[in-house]
């Protein structure tokens, strides 16, 4: 999808943009959150509406009636992980940045479970 296209709505430019910030946004804050259930689950429903947003409903062939995505079909439109998995790749990213710390540093030894000083 290229926004800047005359194919492309403005609309749709804008719920493409403002997906791709709130996806950033998640991706770059994610080492320190804690994910319950409850917040995986409505961070895949926010992925999922704006999703909804940018690609719109589909029309059935047979009725010619329009109908909104279903979700497995938003993941095989969209091709790229979804949001939570995004969230945990990044988190074990950063734990594995800790683990590489030296063994001095504050935030290897609150990993370990050690915290000393002050």
């Amino acid at each position: 999808m290229f926004c800047g296209t005359a194919q492309v709505s403005h609309q749709v430019c804008q719920f493409f943009w403002s997906f791709l910030w709130v996806f950033f946004a998640c991706d770059y804050g994610c080492e320190t959150w804690s994910l319950t259930l409850r917040k995986e689950r409505r961070l895949s429903v926010l992925e999922n509406r704006m999703l909804r947003g940018i690609f719109g409903p589909e029309r059935e062939e047979v009725t010619g009636d329009w109908r909104k995505l279903h979700n497995e079909e938003l993941n095989d439109l969209y091709c790229s992980p979804n949001i939570v998995r995004v969230i945990t790749s990044g988190r074990m990213r950063w734990a594995g940045h800790v683990a590489r710390m030296e063994e001095r540093g504050g935030v290897y030894r609150i990993l370990v479970g050690k915290p000393e000083g002050k």
